[in-house]
């Protein structure tokens, strides 16, 4: 210790230097050492509590451990789709499933539903097999039906049923400027609407002549979808045309048993007794007269015919209902078919490329059917139509015929025709085009 004395006061330094401090020990007496152990066990007690997950008050429920069970080995399925190739029949589609005599059998039986013959280059279809065993067969009939073969044990099931169809309605308007198909497709639509627009208003407006320029049409309409995919269109449920200031409306309706039809606004029929011409789309190439030089015979004659110029291959119709009763061959007419109508009239169809099949002497036909092709067969110069009309047996101007119209909407279904035509008629007036999807399974077209 060093003494200092400043003005008669003692001050005394007690700081130690730092290598005494540095080498001075410090004393731990036991019972510090005793405290510190008992806090160690409480702290391991406590650690070892607050690791417990479940406290002792909650159940203890143990997780049996699961057992997957095996997954069963589904058999393989394979489905083939395509289209008939020309030359094809039931045998090269089928064939390598079926003997022969199962063929035969499957042919015998099928020929009530649908003849298994009458399959078409072109038409689509399904093969389902399992395990490269037959599963089915769907072939689509036309655009309405499809035929289904099915094998069971040792037999066949074979039905034919509508094609499910996901439909939505569709507006379209056009103003024709050249011609009615041009317009169709600048308004979006195809030419098979321009078509089924045609055949509602043959009987009152003639399309290879009456049609001008300005003239305006609408229609509501079915865009068919199959499985996602556009699958082409469906009936025309209503329409309206103007044609030189004239304005036609038609509403779709199935009068009871009566086969479906166009009726206007009042319930009148647009249908009449005869179409307005056996051709859709073509032009007149010479017309119903008593004097016509002949470009072959080089000879004046009278003509008491319509002749339509139209491509090779264009379906001709026949313009009303009727029995087939002359159908053949000559030097003159070519490939021909004549219609008896009723004891009235008679109808004659000359130069066509070839028959539609089925067609036969005694055979009944229905307006607007299919009878032919439009061909240059016989004395002709090039394809076209000569078409004939007598009354009485005697040539007539089918052009100048007024032909009385079919029934209108019965008294019975009169209500009801004007609850459906209606709201249709309040789409064509003005209505936006909207759409309204609904899942249908499309029935064939009476």
């Amino acid at each position: 210790m060093q003494k200092i004395q400043k003005g008669g006061i003692v001050n005394y330094d007690f700081s130690p230097p730092n290598s005494a401090r540095r080498h001075k020990k410090r004393i731990v007496k036991p019972r510090h050492l005793v405290l510190a152990g008992l806090l160690a066990i409480v702290a391991t007690v406590f650690l070892i509590d607050s690791r417990s997950p479940v406290p002792d008050t909650e159940a203890h429920v143990s997780t049996p451990e699961l057992k997957i069970p095996p997954q069963p080995v589904l058999p393989e399925r394979e489905i083939r789709t395509g289209r008939v190739d020309p030359g094809d029949t039931i045998t090269s589609l089928l064939g390598s499933y079926f003997s022969p005599r199962q063929i035969h059998d499957l042919t015998r039986q099928s020929r009530e539903v649908f003849p298994l013959s009458r399959i078409c280059a072109g038409q689509p279809y399904q093969l389902c097999t399992e395990e490269d065993s037959f599963e089915s067969f769907t072939y689509d009939i036309d655009s309405e039906e499809q035929l289904i073969i099915r094998k069971k044990e040792d037999e066949f099931l074979i039905k034919r049923e509508p094609i499910p169809y996901t439909v939505e309605t569709g507006l379209i308007r056009g103003t024709i400027r050249t011609s009615l198909f041009e317009a169709m497709a600048d308004a979006g639509g195809g030419p098979e609407i321009a078509i089924a627009l045609a055949d509602i208003f043959a009987w009152d407006i003639d399309f290879l002549r009456d049609v001008r320029k300005g003239d305006t049409f609408q229609a509501l309409f079915e865009k068919r979808f199959r499985e996602g995919e556009p699958a082409g269109y469906g009936k025309i449920l209503a329409a309206e045309f103007t044609n030189r200031g004239r304005t036609f409306q038609a509403i779709r309706f199935t009068d009871g048993e009566r086969p479906a039809s166009y009726y206007d606004p009042e319930g009148n029929n647009l249908r009449k007794t005869f179409l307005r011409a056996p051709l859709s789309y073509s032009r007149i190439s010479s017309g119903f007269t008593k004097r016509r030089f002949h470009p072959i015979t080089k000879t004046w004659k009278s003509h008491p015919a319509i002749d339509y110029a139209a491509p090779s291959g264009t379906p001709i119709m026949t313009v009303g209902d009727g029995v087939i009763s002359r159908i053949g061959y000559t030097k003159y007419n070519g490939n021909y078919i004549k219609i008896r109508h009723n004891s009235s009239y008679e109808t004659l169809y000359l130069h066509m490329q070839r028959f539609a099949k089925g067609m036969k002497k005694g055979k009944r036909i229905t307006q607007g059917q299919t009878i032919g092709y439009v061909g240059s067969t016989g004395l002709a110069t090039g394809p076209h139509l000569c078409f004939r009309m007598y009354k009485h047996q005697h040539p007539v101007n089918p052009q100048k015929i007024k032909a009385p119209a079919a029934d209108p909407v019965s008294e019975k279904l009169m209500a009801r025709f004007k609850e459906v035509s209606s709201p249709l008629l309040a789409r064509l007036k003005g209505g936006s085009p909207q759409e309204e999807p609904t899942q249908v399974a499309a029935a064939r077209a009476r």
